[in-house]
Parts: structure tokens; sequence; C-alpha cells
């Protein structure tokens, strides 16, 4: 007797198609019964070939788990999958085929109008940038199948290309990947596509960038945004129950991840009103020379009945980077996207072990300052050989220039610098430098960056002028954003020392950084000695007739001011924890910052 097979009800359902009769000849799992529960089928196959001897079961029938539906009289043999299988193998194709249709529509080369526009301005595309940011392997893209929001406006087969992605990149990708730990090098990437609707942020637009927001906001992903684009759209007419658009979340949420993620945008072309909120709100801000940024583009200016200008006459470049806008300036799009990610690095964590650390020789330091002690240096001299060799990264270079800010690495740790920058001003730190010193601080304390500080100033700058542009408010805030600071901090006293200026500098006194050294050339005191001199002594130097007499008495009390001063002097009195000689500096900084 050939061996019974039995199939049996996996579930609870309902039958809706029997495909067998009684003697039929049935193949290895050809399907025979359908049973249908919560809206989903379940296709039971024959488990034997052979004959079917009898059918438990027809359509409308209940079953109940392990119920008999087909009995089967097998006879050894075995066979292929039938047609039906195979068909619907066919119909996962064709939706598979559909799927890879419409994903490349969203890409360059199905888009190659667009592209060659972007080309012929000497501009990249979206996914250019997102291809110089980070492997496109390893990119987890959402919503890359939007659209924007008018359908009932446009033919939707063209909207699927035209407005490819709604005009915004979102998604995951690993940036830095080959340098520092695996764990670190997951970032959140948004990138503006001005290709689709000249880069203006639509209804499903911002909720792509909600969503990357809220995802980076959650994983701890640090944000890298690029920003092109004109701002809001107004064409976007699916979405008819929005009357003003002002519940749109992007801006406030954008915002609310200060201090929580590292966010660094890019500019390049325009950006203007919605875009430029997103890149000015950033920690860190880069833009290329062919850039144009704006909290109004030229359509909105007339708008509101303030003449006709061009989007070029709109907060070029070279003007926003002077006025503190744009904190790094770069060529264009491809440097700005590697310096977005040399950026980054800064804020991964120490870069990988084994990764080579070179430096310059040390011994130069002894030799960079001037014999006389008015002469003027580029102290950018210092911090290059102090650091790893090419990791000095400056931050708002051509905005309160008598101060430097930016990022180094020591010994392949992320080290935040700030600078007194004698070429400018005698290095006095007037209202411009004092906000950016300050800027510069909070984002160190935010994400937990020690601070190296090289101090040669003569203090706040003084005058009429300077207290017009608020000096007393700006410049207290030094003060406040110094308290603060509980990341490590090292103080290097390179020249002068002087005043409140230089506490603020030191974060509030000598005594509040971790580690206070100077050089050997390093001076102290409660203002500039030549001052002090003059203010301290005026009536002994008045009494003296003799011009000749009244030089020499000068000289005699700056001098010895200058000796009280003196570094050694200080740290004899532990107003200041050693002197150092500056070839030490940067060994002294690892073991006082890294330990």
């Amino acid at each position: 007797m050939p061996p019974i097979h039995t199939s049996y009800a996996p579930n609870v359902g309902s039958v809706v198609a029997v495909l067998v009769n009684q003697n039929e000849r049935v193949n290895l799992d050809q399907p025979m019964v359908i049973i249908e529960a919560m809206k989903m089928q379940t296709t039971l196959c024959a488990e034997a070939s052979g004959k079917v001897s009898e059918v438990f079961v027809q359509v409308g029938d209940e079953c109940s788990v392990g119920m008999p539906l087909v009995d089967i009289h097998g006879d050894g043999a075995s066979h292929t999958q039938t047609e039906k299988v195979l068909n619907t193998n066919s119909t996962n194709q064709r939706l598979l085929d559909e799927l890879r249709s419409r994903a490349a529509l969203t890409l360059d080369e199905q888009r190659i109008e667009q592209q060659q526009k972007r080309h012929q301005k000497g501009y990249l595309t979206a996914r250019e940038n997102l291809q110089n940011l980070c492997p496109i392997d390893g990119f987890v893209e959402y919503g890359q199948m939007a659209v924007a929001a008018q359908r009932l406006r446009r033919d939707y087969d063209d909207l699927k290309s035209a407005t490819a992605a709604d005009g915004v990149i979102t998604g995951v990708g690993r940036v830095n990947q080959s340098l520092v730990a695996e764990e670190n090098s997951q970032a959140a990437i948004v990138i503006n596509d001005y290709s689709v609707l000249a880069g203006t942020q639509g209804y499903f637009h911002h909720l792509k960038l909600d969503r990357m927001l809220a995802v980076a906001a959650e994983k701890k992903y640090p944000v890298i945004m690029f920003t092109e684009g004109g701002g809001g759209r107004p064409g976007d007419t699916d979405i008819t129950t929005v009357n003003s658009g002002l519940q749109c979340q992007s801006f406030a949420t954008w915002a609310s991840l200060q201090g929580k993620v590292p966010r660094i945008s890019v500019a390049n072309g325009y950006c203007f009103a919605g875009n430029a909120a997103l890149f000015g709100a950033a920690d860190i801000t880069i833009a290329t020379q062919a850039s144009w940024i704006g909290m109004a583009g030229p359509a909105m200016i007339e708008g509101g009945g303030l003449g006709v200008v061009k989007p070029t006459d709109i907060g070029p470049s070279a003007k926003q980077a002077k006025n503190g806008v744009i904190d790094i300036l770069v060529k264009n799009e491809k440097q700005a996207a590697e310096m977005a990610k040399k950026c980054l690095l800064y804020f991964q964590g120490p870069l990988k072990d084994g990764h080579e650390c070179s430096f310059a020789d040390q011994k130069t330091l002894n030799h960079v300052l001037p014999e006389d002690r008015r002469f003027v240096y580029d102290v950018k001299d210092i911090i290059n050989v102090v650091a790893d060799s090419d990791s000095f990264t400056e931050i708002k270079a051509q905005f309160g220039a008598a101060i430097i800010t930016g990022f180094i690495h020591l010994q392949g740790q992320p080290v935040g610098v700030i600078a007194s920058n004698c070429k400018v001003l005698g290095g006095a730190i007037d209202v411009d430098a004092g906000e950016k010193a300050s800027q510069f601080m909070h984002l160190c304390q935010q994400f937990s960056i020690p601070l190296v500080v090289l101090c040669d100033t003569p203090g706040f700058m003084v005058g009429p002028e300077h207290e017009d542009k608020g000096a007393v408010r700006r410049l207290s805030q030094l003060f406040v954003a110094g308290s603060q600071l509980t990341v490590p901090l090292v103080a290097v006293v390179l020249r002068k020392c002087y005043g409140l200026g230089a506490q603020a500098l030191l974060g509030g006194n000598t005594s509040q950084p971790s580690y206070t050294i100077a050089w050997p050339t390093g001076e102290f005191g409660a203002m500039g000695l030549e001052g002090a001199v003059k203010l301290g002594f005026k009536k002994e130097l008045a009494e003296v007739q003799d011009p000749t007499a009244r030089t020499a008495l000068y000289d005699k009390l700056l001098a010895e001011q200058y000796q009280k001063g003196q570094a050694q002097e200080v740290a004899s009195v532990l107003e200041i924890d050693a002197v150092i000689d500056p070839a030490d500096t940067r060994k002294t900084l690892i073991l006082a910052l890294l330990g």
C-alpha cells in the first residue's frame, strides 16, 4: 500500500479555495487549499506527489488548528514547483522591477538635464555632494520616494523625477569611518537639492527633515546639512487644510539640538529665508565663495516694499565671512564636503589606535617670539608646531581676528584652541573677538572638548568708540562662558597677560584653568606696564622738569614693574603654576589635558 499523506490546517481560518478534486493526481508542492484569516491567505501545498484520496473541506468551511484537509496516496515521485508558484514569483519580480525604476528616477542618471544645469554653474548635484561625504553603499536613505505635494496641479509621473525626494536627501551614513571608531562614525545627513524647485521647502520636504532630526536626536548622531535653497514653497496645493504653515516644527527642532549633537551646515549658491535660518543656527557654518546667504530673498524683499534687489546683492560670502555668519570659507562644494568631514572629526572622539601622529620640531618654539617684546609675530606658527601635523582648523578667521579660535588634534585627541593674535589690535580683545571666544568656549563645553588658551593680550579694547558697540554687555559674556567651563582648560601665557581681558581669556583668573603655565617671556599685571607707570607714578614723573631725567625715571620705573611682573616672579608667589621651556609646550599640554 502506498503511504497516505494528510495535510492539516496550520491555523484557524476560513477555506476560500479548494484547488484539487478526489482521485486527481497532484505533484509535490502543488497548491491544494487556501485558508484566509485576518485578511491574510495561507496556501496548503501537497507534501508528496500521488493521487488525492479524499478532500475533507469545501469553500466556506471554518477550520481549526490541526484539522485534516486533504489525504494523498503518495507514489514516492518528486516533481518541480508548479506554474502557479512561478506566476507568484513573476509578480514579485515585477514589483521589484517597478521599485528599481522608481528609485532610479531620483538619481542623476535619470535627471541628466538637472545635472547639466548644475555643472554649467560649476556646482555639484545633491547626490554628488552626498558621495563626497560618505560611502554610498553604506548610506541608509529616508523618504527617497517623496514628491512635492502638487499632484492636484501637475502630472504625478512628472513629479517623480522633477521633484525627486521632494528636494531634500535625508539619511544616515558613515563619515570618517577610516579615522575613528566604527560606533562614532554614524552621522545624519541632510542635503537640500536646488535642482528641485530651487531647493524650496515644501510640505513633505519638512516632514522628511523633521523625521531625520528626530532620528539624530534619538540616536545622538551628529548632523551635516547642505542648506542651499530659496526658503518656503508656496506652490504645494495638495495640503488644503494648511493656511499659514507656521506650525512647521523644523526650525525649532533644529535649534533644540544645540548642545545635544554637533551640527555642521554648508551653504553654496543661494541660501535664503528658511534655508538661511537653518544654516545660521548650526554649531559650525561652512560656505563656498559662490554663496549668498540672507534671511530674505529678492521676492520677499520686493514684496515687503523694500525695493528690487538682485540675489547676488544679498549676503555675499565675502561679507558674511567678515561679520561672523560664515565660520569657514572654502572655494567650492567639494572643498566644503572635505571641510565638513574635517570639522566633524573633532566631535567624533579620538582618532583610531595606530593612527600615525606626526608633529613639528618643538625646538623651533624657542625662536618664534621676537627679541623685542613690542614686535608682533604670528601665533598660528605656535599652534601649528604644538598640534599634530595638519590638524589645525580655524573658526571665524575673518571675524574678531584679535583672537584666533579653532580645533587641533594632540596625540590624536581633539582639543579646542583660543589664542591671542597680537597682529590685530596688539591682541587687545574687542567686542567681536570677545563674542567669538565666548561662543567657542560654550561649544567646547557642550561637547566635552578640552581647551588650550595661548595668552598674549594687553586686555580689553577701550575707548568711547568701543563702548558705543556695547563693550560692557558683550565682553562680560566672556567671563560668563569661562565660569561655566568644566572641561579641562590649560592656559599658556606666551607674553602679555594684563588686566580684565587676560582674566576673562583664562576663564576668570589665573587659578581658573586646571593648569596655568607661562613661557619665560610671560609678563603679568593689572594693566599694561607702560600705562601702569604713567598712571601710578603720574605725580612723580610730573615733578621732574628735565625731559631727559623724566625719561630716565620712567624707564627705571618701567623696568621695576617689568621685573615684578615677570613669569618667574609671578610663579614664585603661586599666582601661576609653572614656567616652562617653550619646547616643552606640546609635552606639557598632553600631560595636563590628556593624562
